[in-house]
């Protein structure tokens, strides 16, 4: 029996399991939600389009699915643009699905068309235009399968509008064969025995771990290898929660705003070892003195990866459930005793380190602080929490004293640095797991970028709880400009007579304002508890500086420390 092409993407969105799709319509579309209509096909609507990416990401890095959103043609298409480049550089599997305007008005500069295919070519894994209705299963096919495998990604599907209303004998390929795109699985296992020679010759020997565990499902590996050897453990922001926050041997976020302990250790090792890792500007600073006295070992599935930013002595490319289990094959036929009584000394430095110079603020004032507002939240829930962060200080201070458990717990723009990103992540977050605690951490200035999904989440009862970090200001901006630009607060003050709580209830979302430190504990404490959704505004001192930090072009060892 025949079916329109639209009916046909139903089709396909159930053959590749998809449970909920973010998306607002247009014109283009109409076809297609119409089918959605009649399929009663589950759909979440935001309030802009870029809501509709952001909570795709958000619900392909809580769940570990393929993240599906829609948008219509032109400006519908071009405000899923940042949200494509944030789950790029952060390597997020999403389909996005454009409409387009019909074939005979393509290239005609018709009425809402945009060059949907060709804006997106550098921020997506790969993109599709389809001018045949017959294209689309295939299409369908290759792009959830281009997604979710190798290194995963983003991948847009530009559909015509005419494509959803011609009819097709409706055929779902049950195989992919892509000529030149051949994911890597497996690799050299010459390389991970001669990364296990490296390790038995190491005095001082360090795992760096990334987001690629989280991306990979492998963090319950490198826990193992890190439970049977004992060697200490840095971490990136993308990789927080990999590795528990109590395991005696991490040592935290390593970079700009790593700890003292996890900078110095990075400073003197003489073995690093890169588990799914970018080594990002922010990691790394000054890349000549980067690491200086270690040898470098990068396990990465993209070849492009290896010796990019960094020049590793030895590069294991592969899926990192293959070498991480190789790996622990190889080092776990030596007792723990041996590689405990090798490895004790450096570890008790690093403690030593950290011991001298911890993570630390100032506790003997009256005011909010929000490095105790985040511990708050952490202490409250056992660091079990979905946690959602929007970008600048309260995203760093979040990384630093929340005390991340598990992996995929940690949703934050990584690589782009996208403020807007939290509130609609949250939603996607909340839509995949709805058992799960989510909680959105944002500053006044990212959440103000994407506030109208609040209305989203009033919509449908979602039981997100939101905590605005709130300094009247472009926090991170205002402290570069206060460290570095003599104090010139250009354009990154926001004191205004807005009213967040206000704002939230004119859109469905309860809320209140939170200005007693005494009550802090108790407040929030209540507010997790409560079954739907909810705001707090909290105000914090305006000029609190996110420390330890290490200056642009200084080395890791050059840090600013708090106190």
């Amino acid at each position: 029996m025949k079916i329109s092409g639209a009916q046909a993407i139903i089709q396909c969105f159930k053959q590749e399991n998809v449970e909920v799709v973010f998306g607002y319509p247009g014109g283009a579309v109409l076809t297609l939600y119409d089918a959605l209509y009649e399929a009663n096909f589950p759909h979440i609507l935001p309030r802009h389009e870029q809501g509709a990416v952001h909570a795709a990401d958000g619900y392909a890095r809580a769940t570990g699915k393929v993240g599906v959103c829609i948008a219509t043609s032109g400006p519908g298409a071009t405000n899923l643009i940042t949200g494509i480049a944030t789950a790029y550089m952060d390597s997020v599997p999403i389909v996005a699905i454009t409409g387009q305007v019909s074939v005979p008005l393509i290239g005609r500069d018709s009425f809402q068309e945009a060059d949907t295919t060709g804006i997106t070519t550098p921020i997506t894994k790969h993109n599709y235009l389809i001018k045949n209705v017959n294209e689309l299963p295939r299409v369908f096919k290759e792009a959830f399968h281009i997604a979710r495998t190798g290194r995963p990604g983003p991948v847009l599907i530009d559909i015509a509008k005419d494509v959803f209303a011609a009819m097709i004998d409706f055929e779902y390929p049950q195989q992919v064969s892509l000529r030149g795109y051949i994911p890597i699985r497996e690799g050299d296992e010459q390389a991970i025995a001669t990364v296990y020679e490296e390790l038995l010759q190491a005095q001082k020997p360090l795992f760096f771990v990334g987001g690629g565990l989280n991306l990979s499902d492998t963090s319950s590996m490198a826990r193992k290898i890190v439970s049977h050897t004992g060697i200490p453990v840095v971490s990136s922001l993308m990789g927080l929660g990999c590795i528990a926050y109590d395991d005696p041997c991490n040592f935290g976020m390593i970079g700009m705003h790593g700890t003292y302990a996890g900078n110095m250790a990075t400073t003197e090792t003489d073995l690093l070892l890169g588990l799914g890792v970018r080594f990002d500007d922010r990691v790394t600073s000054q890349v000549d003195d980067f690491a200086p006295k270690a040898k470098i070992i990068h396990f990465d599935i993209d070849p492009a990866e290896i010796n990019k930013n960094v020049r590793a002595q030895i590069g294991v490319i592969g899926d990192l459930k293959w070498s991480l289990a190789k790996l622990y094959e190889m080092i776990s036929k030596r007792p723990s005793s041996e590689w405990e009584k090798q490895v004790a000394p450096w570890r008790e430095q690093i403690l030593s380190w950290k011991s001298a110079k911890p993570l630390s603020y100032n506790r003997n004032t009256e005011k909010i602080m929000p490095q105790e507002i985040i511990e708050t939240i952490s202490g409250l829930t056992k660091g079990q929490a979905i946690i959602v962060t929007d970008v600048g200080q309260h995203q760093m201070w979040t990384a630093q004293f929340y005390h991340f458990q598990e992996p995929r717990t940690l949703l934050t723009s990584g690589g782009l640095g996208t403020m807007g990103y939290g509130l609609p992540a949250a939603i996607g977050a909340k839509v995949g797991l709805p058992d799960k605690q989510v909680i959105c951490i944002c500053g006044d200035g990212g959440f103000m970028m994407n506030c109208q999904e609040l209305m989203t989440i009033a919509d449908l009862n979602l039981p997100v709880k939101i905590i605005i970090i709130n300094n009247q200001s472009l926090g991170m901006v205002a402290q570069w400009q206060r460290k570095f630009y003599q104090g010139h607060y250009a354009h990154s003050r926001l004191k205004t007579k807005a009213d967040f709580v206000k704002m939230a209830e004119a859109m469905g979302v309860p809320a209140c304002r939170l200005e007693s430190k005494e009550d802090m504990p108790h407040i929030i404490s209540e507010v997790l508890k409560k079954e739907g959704p909810f705001l707090v505004d909290i105000r914090i001192p305006e000029e609190e500086d996110v420390l330890p930090m290490v200056p642009s072009g200084a080395r890791l060892d050059q840090m600013i420390m708090g106190g």
